[in-house]
């Protein structure tokens, strides 16, 4: 879809640039796919030239123009078993060619706040923290709740999302991971992350079946029926609902597919 209200396009883009009728321009595989009304000039991101992967003591930063197909081939080290362990997964829940792996980025997703946006699982169930630049100074804000609902999000006006830094103590550990659809080869429904940190016990994210991401956090691993009672007591009548999927439906999935991480990481 072309946006044809646009007339001016500003490369490379800089905070401090913005002004109302901009839109911040990454990959452009959301803004073009679902353009929003009234935008008038493009900030582009992409010009700026930020490293996609910066790997440190402190964990792992992705840049916001990092794409999918840069994040899905990141090798990292053999130490990063939590990482490897989801992020191609995450990476093959696009369900995209590789034309939108090589365009598409992980702040793209994250800033479409789509509630299948698999990206947002990925640096939820990691424990990610984004950093958010904007007219009034920078900030940071942990990715489960960065995401406030179907397509929204904690920007302000001017405010752009520069990457998104996971810890290094969430880069390892077992994982497991379970995605649904109502189609073989259609959008996730349903996506849940397991983890089980270096301190034991079980990290679990849900995200595809509720509007935002939900984390649990479970100091020791829980049995079948606490872990069941605290994901309804998390999301309430929380669940989502379209044409991908009834909630009640959604709410089935996430409870079986729950029970499935939760048996694969306590063995």
């Amino acid at each position: 879809m072309d946006l044809h209200t646009v007339v001016e396009v500003v490369s490379p883009a800089r905070v401090g640039d913005w002004r109302p009728g901009d839109a911040w321009l990454a990959g452009g595989t959301a803004l073009f796919g679902a353009p929003p009304a009234g935008v008038t000039r493009l900030l582009d991101l992409g010009a700026a030239g930020w490293t996609p992967l910066t790997p440190g003591d402190d964990g792992l930063e992705i840049a916001a123009t990092c794409t999918v197909a840069e994040l899905a081939g990141f090798t990292g080290t053999a130490a990063h078993t939590a990482f490897h362990g989801l992020a191609v997964a995450c990476c093959h829940a696009f369900l995209a060619s590789f034309k939108i792996w090589n365009v598409a980025t992980v702040g793209g997703n994250l800033c479409a706040a789509l509630p299948a946006g698999p990206m947002i699982a990925l640096t939820a169930a990691l424990d990610g923290w984004c950093r958010i630049l904007g007219p009034a100074g920078e900030r940071r804000v942990p990715v489960v709740e960065f995401v406030t609902g179907d397509g929204t999000t904690v920007l302000r006006d001017g405010e752009v999302l520069r990457s998104v830094t996971l810890p290094a103590e969430a880069l390892t550990g077992l994982t497991a991971y379970r995605r649904g659809s109502l189609f073989p080869h259609g959008r996730s429904a349903v996506l849940l992350a397991g983890r089980v940190p270096a301190g034991g016990g079980l990290v679990l994210t849900v995200t595809a079946a509720t509007p935002r991401p939900h984390q649990l956090r479970f100091p020791a691993a829980p049995g079948p029926a606490e872990l069941r009672a605290a994901i309804l007591d998390a999301v309430g009548d929380g669940w989502f609902d379209d044409v991908h999927g009834l909630p009640a439906w959604r709410r089935h999935l996430t409870l079986r597919y729950a029970e499935e991480i939760r048996a694969e990481l306590a063995r």
